[in-house]
């Protein structure tokens, strides 16, 4: 099982010395990757009062295909997470020119997890339609892997149509890995037909056995050995609660993947780095 830290987005600040040194700490006590979450656009709750988001326009982002370049420069062995870029608010094309981009950059470090999202207000300020992200997310990573496979395509589908085009650099290996993120039952059903692994948010027991049930049988019903579709699941909580995670998915052998997440804990900037030294001790343990 690989082993990560989530980049601490919203609590890390915007000092890049502190972000370049959370980087180079992250490499150098041996994790294998670091993931960061997408959000565009905050809603300004002064003028929603109901708002349920878990993110506000106070909340801060940076951009992960920004973030990773900078990261990219800086490393030379982490494998670079994006977990998940909201991928039905962005235009599929740029996606794939900025994916490609970024994988040749960083020497080929890129895993691109897609998701569709729960916010309607970036979806209004990036100009897509919220209603349909979910059956055009499966159209965007047709045409995500077209255009990385190949030199020019034309592609005519029911959302986005390409004429004799194609992205240039393209990825070294002419692919990226894209895994899905959510555990909405459509999107189960796409991980086992078509993604290349999943980020689930259940937590150990009943509740995981049940979905990843429902992955398997779909990749069986699709033809696909379901071994071959990664899992990577998230560890919060502290040392004890991350401690208990690496044992539990450790024992059952259904993760391939785990990532520490040091938010929600009160830390601010630096802190983070001191936590993710104390959690380093866990994947040798």
């Amino acid at each position: 099982m690989k082993i990560g830290v989530v980049f601490p987005q919203t609590e890390i600040g915007n000092d890049p010395a502190v972000v370049a040194e959370w980087t180079r700490t992250a490499e150098s006590l041996g994790f294998d990757h670091v993931i960061a979450f997408d959000h565009v656009l905050g809603a300004n709750t002064a003028s929603r009062p109901d708002w349920r988001g878990p993110y506000t326009s106070a909340t801060p982002f940076h951009e992960p295909f920004v973030l990773f370049a900078f990261m990219a420069s800086i490393t030379t062995k982490l494998e670079l997470v994006t977990a998940v870029i909201i991928l039905p608010q962005r235009q599929t094309a740029l996606v794939a020119k900025q994916a490609a981009s970024l994988d040749v950059l960083s020497g080929g470090r890129l895993r691109l997890g897609v998701g569709t999202g729960w916010n309607a207000v970036e979806y209004e300020g990036l100009g897509e339609n919220f209603h349909n992200r979910g059956k055009r997310s499966e159209e965007q990573i047709e045409l995500l892997r077209a255009l990385w496979a190949n030199d020019a395509i034309t592609y005519k589908g029911k959302w986005h149509s390409v004429t004799d085009a194609g992205v240039n650099p393209l990825p070294a290996k002419r692919r990226i890995p894209v895994w899905l993120g959510g555990m909405d039952a459509r999107v189960v059903e796409r991980v086992g037909k078509t993604a290349d692994g999943w980020f689930p948010q259940f937590r150990p027991g009943v509740d995981a056995d049940e979905f990843l049930g429902r992955m398997r049988r779909a990749a069986e019903s699709a033809g696909r050995d379901p071994k071959s579709i990664g899992v990577e699941v998230m560890a919060g909580g502290g040392r004890d609660g991350c401690a208990k995670a690496t044992d539990h998915w450790r024992s059952t052998g259904d993760a391939s993947h785990l990532a520490y997440n040091t938010m929600g804990q009160g830390l601010v900037g630096r802190q983070h780095i001191d936590e993710i030294g104390r959690l380093a001790a866990l994947m040798k343990s």
